[in-house]
């Protein structure tokens, strides 16, 4: 049942573990034990698929969260007059947009530029870990850095 094979990944794990629990941040706890579970046992023949829809998965949920209080009634939709007549909404409208292109931007960067991979994630647990961010820094850091790489290219 277990693989047992301690390598430096299950380190790498290991440790994110215990910065999690430091910083009392639940979702690097829980997200490094369940792949360090996966890794150690027959789960890891699911690894591939988790690799391959991880993302996707992520976003998904994320999306239902940010979705969740406009459909329990908890915020209300404004109306379609105010989103072109208010500067708040028609400045948040063209980040959502930037910020969707950017993490789009970073899709790419990861998928050809995989060594850049290990960087990101290293910033973004540091950056969930000790200043209260939220892991869905790697997509956002993957573009601008796509950016940062194009301009300096």
């Amino acid at each position: 049942m277990f693989n047992l094979h301690f390598d430096t990944v299950a380190g790498l794990l290991l440790v994110l573990i215990a910065l999690g629990i430091i910083s009392h941040n639940n979702a690097i706890t829980i997200a490094a034990c369940v792949l360090l579970i996966m890794q150690q046992t027959i789960l890891a023949n699911y690894l591939p698929w988790v690799v391959r829809n991880g993302i996707n998965v992520g976003i998904i949920i994320l999306t239902i969260g940010v979705l969740s209080p406009l459909v329990s009634g908890k915020i209300q939709l404004p109306e379609f007059s105010e989103l072109l007549t208010n500067w708040k909404l028609i400045a948040a409208i063209v980040v959502g947009i930037f910020v969707a292109w950017l993490g789009g931007k970073g899709v790419s960067l990861m998928t050809l530029q995989p060594a850049l991979v290990t960087g990101l994630l290293i910033g973004t647990v540091i950056g969930v870990a000790f200043f209260k961010g939220v892991p869905v820094g790697p997509l956002i850091a993957a573009g601008i850095l796509g950016l940062v790489l194009s301009v300096t290219d």
